[in-house]
């Protein structure tokens, strides 16, 4: 598999505009990333546009502090599905992990996994391990696991830090091979993002997408 097959194409700031989100859906046709990862008022744009090509199209919820009603983040997952979305990145309620509300956690994330499952879609759960000690992100991986979902994603990119390849050794230890790992923010060389995959990461997010994979074809040539 190709570094940019392992790529979601992300554009998440909150003055990204509309032309900014239409060539980041060109980038990702022509350089065959995984998705786009664009803010929920752009999926229906971004799946006019990549209509026909192999390109995911991929969105948050509860993003990017995770602590709004799980009712608002349904409704919100139900929107971004009904507009085209084929991956959903929720943010986990950090507080209430910390809380020790682990059931509230863990039928939040059963009832978005079985909605996005019904669509075909995929579910990343986000657990801001900057936030988390370790033993609370072996707790929040268990719980995405028993949560049905697709994906633990380590970061926002909103945090203090995002993905580190302990992080990424730590979560994998916990998870078994087919739940797979999205290691995100942060990420601005080829370098980590191959680092991080090495630790187990399946999928890297990253608004720097076009340097790494770049990169690559650099390293490639010098060959």
């Amino acid at each position: 598999m190709t570094l940019a097959a392992q790529i979601d194409h992300t554009l998440l700031r909150p003055d990204a505009t509309e032309a900014q989100i239409l060539q980041l859906c060109d980038e990702a046709a022509a350089h065959g990333f995984a998705t786009v990862c664009v803010p929920p008022c752009y999926v229906a744009l971004a799946t006019s546009k990549l209509g026909g090509t192999p390109v995911g199209i991929c969105t948050v919820v509860g993003f990017p502090l995770g602590y709004s009603a799980s009712s608002v983040k349904f409704k919100e997952a139900e929107v971004a599905l009904y507009d085209g979305a084929t991956e959903l990145d929720m943010v986990i309620n950090v507080s209430a992990l910390k809380s020790g509300k682990t059931e509230a956690i863990q039928a939040e994330i059963l009832d978005l996994a079985d909605l996005c499952h019904v669509h075909q879609a995929l579910l990343k759960v986000i657990i801001e391990t900057a936030l988390l000690t370790e033993k609370e992100i072996e707790l929040a991986c268990r719980l995405c696991l028993e949560g049905e979902a697709d994906f633990v994603k380590t970061s926002t990119g909103f945090a203090s830090r995002g993905a580190s390849v302990a992080d990424i050794e730590l979560m994998r230890r916990v998870l078994p091979a087919t739940m797979r790992i999205k290691a995100a923010g942060g990420i601005r060389t080829r370098a980590a993002a191959e680092a991080l995959i090495a630790a187990g990461a399946d999928r890297i997010g990253s608004s720097n997408s076009i340097a790494l994979i770049s990169e690559a074809d650099e390293s490639t040539t010098a060959q």
